[in-house]
């Protein structure tokens, strides 16, 4: 089957959108605008969930055993990000002290310095990541702060296959039963639950809606119209919530609540109307980044928070427009460089997990 470089292009500039997104509202926060933080939400992982859903199928063993992969592909990144931290506080130990590195940690930020460093490496929080519980890596902050999305990804994936698998002619009752869920915890607050609940409403919609447009191309005449009808919403949730709610959409976010909701429906309306309509015929930088963006994924979280230490230095003296460009450069250099060197550790892990079968298979009788 033909690779559709639309699909890796659109997941190219997804990541290098949240790579963007990081860049702002982690070390931006010390210098840039919370109007520029709050625009760069206008697209986000929801294009994520997007493609997801264009590109699933109905096959439960080809996705179970993706899943599978990519649990072992992330618990070997995990498993290296680990001891990255723990040998790096081992040598902040060894050659320097505690207070230096309590200062480098202080760099992030004073909620971010850890209140028990020791060189003794602290198994449960790589148990605790295994299991997709996300407790903070010191050394790179911004890591765990973005995996709440490969969570949500895989109970997704889950239930999305098993829905396409054994009700493909209800999907459209689900994704009504996933919009009205969204709409009930919106406007009645007071049941919005705990947990995954919200998220995987939202998002499992977004997902169906995108498998329903499968192979099908949003006519010229819609386009206009769809375009209307969100900027309707967006001039509908000003209205309602008041002009405060923009510096709001981050709150809003975690899980997703009706002006986030709002706010993302560009990005998708968007990403629908290129698809099938805008031909990507060679590779190039962003289709290359989209045809490994789970390796950007986990890179972009060490680079954003490598970019600290350029940021923290300079957030004073220099306007914040001349240094977000480089440091945004800089990150996506860093997370290209970081996504090839992760590339190479996973081919290594795998080699490993291939020894250690072929030494505990079995002999045949």
């Amino acid at each position: 089957m033909k690779r559709d470089l639309y699909i890796d292009f659109a997941k190219g500039f997804a990541t290098l959108s949240v790579i963007f997104i990081h860049t702002v509202f982690w070390s931006g926060q010390f210098y840039v605008p919370t109007e520029v933080r709050v625009m760069s939400l206008f697209f986000d992982v929801v294009l994520f969930y997007a493609l997801s859903g264009i590109t699933s199928g109905n096959n439960l063993e080809k996705t179970f055993y993706r899943l599978l992969k990519l649990q072992i592909t992330y618990m070997i990144f995990v498993t290296f990000l680990f001891f990255l931290d723990y040998f790096f506080k081992v040598f902040g130990l060894t050659f320097f002290s505690m207070d230096w590195l309590k200062s480098f940690y202080s760099t992030f930020g004073g909620k971010y310095v850890p209140q028990n460093i020791s060189i003794d490496p602290q198994w449960q929080n790589l148990g605790n990541w295994y299991l997709h519980q996300y407790s903070n890596a010191d050394t790179f902050p911004v890591v765990m702060g973005s995996f709440w999305y490969l969570k949500v990804y895989y109970i997704l994936t889950v239930f999305g296959v098993l829905v396409l698998k054994f009700f493909p002619k209800h999907i459209n009752w689900f994704i009504g039963l996933c919009i009205a869920l969204t709409l009930i915890f919106n406007l009645f607050p007071q049941y919005y639950p705990n947990g995954q609940v919200g998220y995987v409403a939202f998002y499992f919609a977004v997902f169906l809606i995108a498998h329903q447009m499968r192979g099908k191309k949003i006519p010229t005449k819609m386009i206009p119209v769809l375009y209307g009808l969100v900027a309707v919403a967006l001039v509908g949730m000003f209205w309602y919530y008041g002009g405060d709610i923009f510096y709001k959409l981050n709150k809003n976010k975690f899980p997703p609540k009706l002006p986030y909701i709002i706010w993302t429906l560009f990005a998708v309306v968007t990403l629908f109307v290129g698809y099938n309509r805008l031909k990507i015929n060679k590779q190039n930088f962003l289709t290359y980044i989209g045809n490994n963006a789970i390796f950007f994924y986990f890179s972009q979280g060490i680079s954003s928070s490598l970019i600290y230490f350029i940021v923290v230095p300079f957030k004073d003296d220099v306007n914040w427009i001349l240094l977000l460009i480089p440091v945004y450069i800089v990150n996506v250099v860093l997370a290209v460089i970081i996504a090839e060197g992760l590339k190479k550790v996973d081919a290594f892990g795998w080699k490993c997990l291939e020894i250690l079968r072929k030494k505990t298979a079995s002999n045949p009788s």
